[in-house]
Parts: structure tokens; C-alpha cells; sequence
């Protein structure tokens, strides 16, 4: 039985469909690093759960870093201002990179990523995502493998927090109204 925490509107995608779709994203990335070891680029703090999660079930030899990247805060919408808090520890020239992103929402936080990336002369970059939000107006960044597309709602689980909570519940559920008007400050 899926565990509902209060917060959780409701499960949008459970664990074992999480489990199915991580193990598919896996294959397609190992075919493609079949002659070489890529950097897996986690966004953290997000993508930490769905990147251990993705590698586990990659057969290819990986090495990771990862960046920490902003434009949300504590808020359910994103600033529109990037701030790189973490950067890689490693130089990434003439690597292959693979980013590990947790959610694409408005394209903002991820182009400006890819572009800071490809500055560093890479072999190549690549993108994984998790979830896809379906949103109107988002900037078309290029997104080479999709866990997940989903609707335009704010949604928590599997590594996704609001306000440094919900990352640890293994799904995504779509946060309820209730929890936002609770948040401390507020």
C-alpha cells in the first residue's frame, strides 16, 4: 500500500511505476555510453534521489558530480533569476556528460545550466530528466530522455521538496493547496 502523507493532494505516479520507468531511462543511456564512462551531472538537491536510483540500474561505469543550481527558493513558482549555489568538482572537457535533472518546468534553470556547461568544452552533453511539466510558455530546452510528462501542478516526492520538505516519500504526489497555505512565514 502507497503511504499518503499529509500534504499530499494525491499520487500521481507510485513507486512502482517510478521503478519500471527509471530501469527503461537506464537501458537507453547505457546503449548510449556503450565506448565510453560519462559524468553523470546530478541537479541537486532534487535529482539525488532519481540519479542513485538511475545508476543502480545502469550496467556502463559511470563517475558523478554533481551542481547545485536555483530559481525557486522556498516558493512553488520559479523567480526567473539562476543562481549556481554548487559548482562541479571536476573539469568536464572533452568528457561525455550526462545531466540528471529532477523536473523541467519553466526551461529556465536547465538552459542556463546547459549553456554555463557547454562553455567548459565538453564531448558532448546530454540530458536525463525525470518529469516534464506540460506548461504553456516553458522555454524549449532540448531534453534527450523523459521519465515522465506531466501537468502543470506542483508536485513533491522522490526527491522533490517544498520548503525542505517531502523528498524522502518514495513517489510524486501532487501537493495540496492546504500545505502551501501552511508553510511557515505565511
Amino acid at each position: 500500500m502507497q503511504r499518503k502523507e499529509n500534504g499530499v493532494q494525491r499520487v500521481l505516479i507510485d513507486a512502482s511505476t517510478l521503478d519500471k520507468r527509471i530501469t527503461e531511462l537506464a537501458a537507453q543511456v547505457d546503449s548510449w555510453y556503450l565506448d565510453s564512462t560519462p559524468i553523470l551531472v546530478g541537479v541537486l538537491n532534487g535529482a539525488a534521489v532519481f540519479m542513485t536510483e538511475l545508476m543502480q540500474a545502469m550496467a556502463i561505469p559511470v563517475q558523478v558530480d554533481f551542481m547545485a543550481v536555483s530559481s525557486y527558493g522556498s516558493s512553488t513558482e520559479s523567480s526567473g533569476v539562476v543562481q549556481i549555489l554548487k559548482d562541479l568538482s571536476t573539469s568536464i572537457e572533452g568528457q561525455d556528460i550526462l545531466v540528471v535533472e529532477d523536473i523541467v518546468d519553466s526551461g529556465l534553470t536547465l538552459q542556463y545550466l546547459l549553456d554555463v556547461l557547454a562553455r567548459r568544452n565538453p564531448r558532448s552533453i546530454r540530458v536525463v530528466a525525470m518529469l516534464r511539466k506540460v506548461k504553456p510558455g516553458a522555454i524549449a530546452v532540448p531534453v534527450d530522455l523523459v521519465g515522465f510528462e506531466i501537468p502543470d501542478e506542483f508536485v513533491i516526492g522522490f526527491g522533490l521538496d517544498y520548503a525542505g520538505q517531502f523528498r524522502n516519500l518514495p513517489y510524486i504526489g501532487i501537493l495540496s493547496p492546504e500545505a502551501i497555505m501552511a508553510k511557515p512565514g505565511r
